[in-house]
């Protein structure tokens, strides 16, 4: 008897609900599944399966058997994909879910040098604002960290990092740039973002170098949104003043299109997280992406003063 292929035979016959639908999964006919799954039985010396003309149902000893069963296949796959991957060229497709900001801003940047590097993976980005995301239909789900993940999925921190303020060139040089948030912020022009169903509140600033010193300031607002990315290219064509995560414009700080004001002056401390399936193996092809956008993203960060990355 082959024991491992009895033991999958039998997992089919009872996730498909039946022999001859487990046969067509398995191209094998009903006969050998039949037979198989008896011999299982015959070996353990216990009937795993009642079977009647109308229905199959696992008897008690059947359903500790699967149970324990499922979780030494799922082991015995993960180490042949294991042991597969040192033999093979990485390849394959990552499935990854994100929001609009992040995939604009921080995996769209990203992929070039990731194909460069890799160019037989193939990535599939699915980007929506994923309020309540599905993350076991994906390998990689990129979110900040204010929305809810399920408590099932296993989280990891891409980066910490904080929302700074930050204006364009043309707009400083026509307004002025604050020197002091008691008394500049009034007189400058506000870009804000304002999720539907609120209304805008005063404007917090910290000072993380003396203690987390709070502020709570009335700012004049010219314009507010519910859309990030808006209120980031409004801000880079100079029409005000905004606060923006500082991973997603490091990249236009560095470049000169937008200016950071009122350092060290904060407006929050933000996260950028990836939710992953609660399966325990996670494919070579993911590692690597996952890898080189922690570092993608350490070496955006760098320079600016911000933490780096912690190491997944």
């Amino acid at each position: 008897m082959d024991r491992l292929q009895s033991m999958r035979v039998f997992q089919q016959v009872v996730d498909e609900g039946g022999f001859a639908a487990a046969a067509r999964k398995l191209d094998l006919t009903p006969a050998a599944v039949t037979r198989l799954v008896s011999d299982l039985e015959r070996h353990l010396g216990v009937r795993l399966l009642q079977r009647t003309t109308r229905r199959l149902a696992l008897t008690p000893a059947g359903e500790v058997y699967l149970g324990r069963l499922r979780s030494i296949l799922s082991d015995i796959d993960e180490a042949d994909e294991v042991a597969h991957a040192h033999s093979r060229e990485m390849s394959g497709t990552v499935r990854v879910l994100a929001l609009p900001v992040v995939a604009t801003h921080i995996i769209a940047p990203a992929i070039a040098e990731f194909q460069r590097l890799y160019p037989q993976i193939v990535l599939e980005l699915h980007v929506h604002d994923a309020v309540d995301p599905n993350v076991e239909d994906y390998d990689l789900t990129v979110l900040n960290g204010l929305f809810p993940v399920p408590s099932s999925a296993i989280v990891r921190t891409i980066v910490e990092s904080q929302a700074v303020l930050c204006a364009a060139p043309p707009y400083l040089e026509r307004f002025g740039e604050p020197a002091s948030p008691e008394e500049d912020l009034r007189a400058h022009r506000w870009l804000r973002l304002r999720a539907p169903g609120t209304r805008l509140r005063s404007m917090t600033l910290i000072d993380p170098t003396r203690q987390d010193r709070t502020l709570e300031i009335e700012v004049p607002v010219v314009v507010h949104a519910n859309h990030t990315d808006t209120l980031l290219r409004a801000t880079v064509h100079g029409a005000g003043i905004s606060s923006q995560p500082m991973d997603l414009v490091a990249p236009l700080l560095k470049s000169g299109h937008l200016k950071r004001v009122l350092a060290p002056w904060i407006t929050n401390r933000l996260s950028l997280i990836v939710a992953l399936p609660t399966r325990k193996y996670m494919p070579a092809r993911t590692r690597a992406f996952l890898d080189h956008l922690v570092e993608h993203t350490r070496h955006t960060l760098s320079g600016l003063g911000m933490p780096e990355p912690p190491t997944l």
